[in-house]
């Protein structure tokens, strides 16, 4: 059984029409990138009202560059989510993202020093139990949050992702894959079920597939799945996986973990329903920023 970190009700419970919050501490964590294949550690601060959440870039020379969790920055990079600003880069930020958007953390800074964040074990849970560690302080100002209006779709052949009007923020995702089945999940995310459900499901890939693209980015000297492996994702071989999976729908519950960490760069709290089939990183982007794009979509409240 994955380790899963359990909530402490009421101290994390996030509720419709709160106030703001941040961390009540400052925690670390340290591992490889998943892409870089690149040790990495990351601390993670509490920071002011309506600062929003922050990644800073540190170099050995003291200089640094913040790079606001905002769609506006994302910036296109294989298998992950990357932010980018001022021609400073950081990848694979999804899974804080999601952790810290489900556990109702409005305003953080994650200070890295490396280009990529480390990617553990392929799962959200170490992300989880810092946040958990440190506990959560809620702050005067309210949350604002962005209601859906009315249906945001994206297309990509087989891909096809959308969000429309609903209470709070549940996803409907469905995924099928060759030689082991559809899988289906559909739920609301908040804290407790997000860190005990879905922040524990694996990142997750075909492992002819991965060592090959382990073989080109070695070869070309690109930061591609350097770091990727048994230890660090699912890998499936023919109709099994190596080393089992977590839970029977692990691979589908990741696929929301992804979802959940790139509306977070919405910048706001989401309110809305998400059907996904077969999404991936790219159509979350471009649902994002096809819903930011059309302000008659959205309201905040």
């Amino acid at each position: 059984m994955p380790h899963v970190c359990h909530l402490s009700p009421p101290s994390l419970a996030v509720a419709t029409g709160r106030h703001q919050a941040t961390l009540g501490g400052a925690f670390e964590r340290s591992g490889r990138g998943l892409h870089t294949g690149k040790r990495a550690t990351v601390r993670v601060s509490p920071a002011p009202p309506d600062h929003g959440i922050v990644f800073r870039r540190r170099f050995r020379n003291g200089s640094s560059v913040d790079i606001p969790a905002q769609w506006h920055h994302q910036h296109r990079q294989p298998a992950c989510t990357a932010l980018r600003a001022e021609g400073v880069l950081v990848r694979t930020v999804e899974h804080l993202l999601a952790s810290l958007y489900a556990l109702g953390i409005d305003n953080a800074v994650a200070e890295i020093d490396a280009e990529e964040l480390p990617i553990f074990d392929g799962s959200a849970v170490p992300w989880c139990e810092g946040i958990v560690g440190v506990g959560r302080n809620v702050q005067e100002r309210p949350v604002r949050t962005l209601r859906v209006m009315r249906p945001v779709s994206v297309v990509d052949r087989h891909r096809r992702l959308s969000i429309g009007p609903g209470r709070g923020l549940t996803v409907s995702a469905h995924i099928a894959l060759a030689h082991l089945g559809p899988f289906d999940w559909h739920g609301r995310i908040d804290a407790d079920d997000f860190a005990e459900s879905i922040a524990p499901a694996r990142s997750f890939g075909r492992f002819i597939r991965v060592m090959a693209g382990r073989s080109y980015g070695f070869i070309t000297r690109r930061p591609l799945l350097q770091g990727c492996g048994t230890g660090s994702a699912a890998l499936l071989l023919g109709k099994r996986v190596i080393g089992g999976l977590r839970m029977s729908d692990e691979l589908v519950r990741h696929r929301v973990l992804d979802i959940v960490g790139d509306l977070a760069l919405a910048g706001y709290p989401v309110e809305g329903h998400v059907i996904a089939e077969h999404t991936c990183h790219d159509l979350n982007h471009a649902l994002v920023a096809v819903l930011m794009r059309d302000r008659e979509a959205w309201e905040l409240v």
